[in-house]
């Protein structure tokens, strides 16, 4: 199994998108790209070649589903693993998620030190 190396991280509050890239990069090693907004995501997605995408539910421009669903348009990203970040993790709202196709929903707030560890055992469950 390849390691997971790279993340493309979509999410529009400043805050979240700095607590985020750090808890990745410093704490996990990984090498992320934030983008601000789903627009950004399938401009910038591609060139960078994520392992993995980690996607806000409530964005801007268009929501983390339908954002989810242009970039699995795209050949570079078609078969790329999304897991959703999201604050309203209800029954129904994580049933239907999964089904649109993420491999897992975490729940913010999440805590910065466990993040990184968490993907690579959602990465490692992807990849049995």
């Amino acid at each position: 199994m390849k390691p997971l190396e790279r993340i493309l991280h979509v999410e529009d509050v400043p805050s979240i998108q700095v607590v985020t890239r750090i808890a990745l990069e410093r704490i996990g090693g990984f090498q992320v790209l934030s983008c601000a907004s789903g627009e950004e995501a399938l401009a910038r997605g591609p060139a960078f070649a994520p392992d993995l995408i980690l996607l806000d539910v409530m964005l801007p421009d268009m929501d983390g589903p339908e954002t989810m669903h242009r970039l699995r348009e795209l050949p570079a990203l078609a078969a790329v693993p999304v897991v959703f970040l999201t604050g309203n993790i209800e029954d129904q709202r994580l049933a239907t998620l999964l089904n649109l196709g993420a491999c897992d929903v975490l729940s913010k707030p999440f805590d910065p030190l466990q993040l990184s560890e968490r993907l690579r055992t959602i990465w490692a469950r992807v990849h049995e």
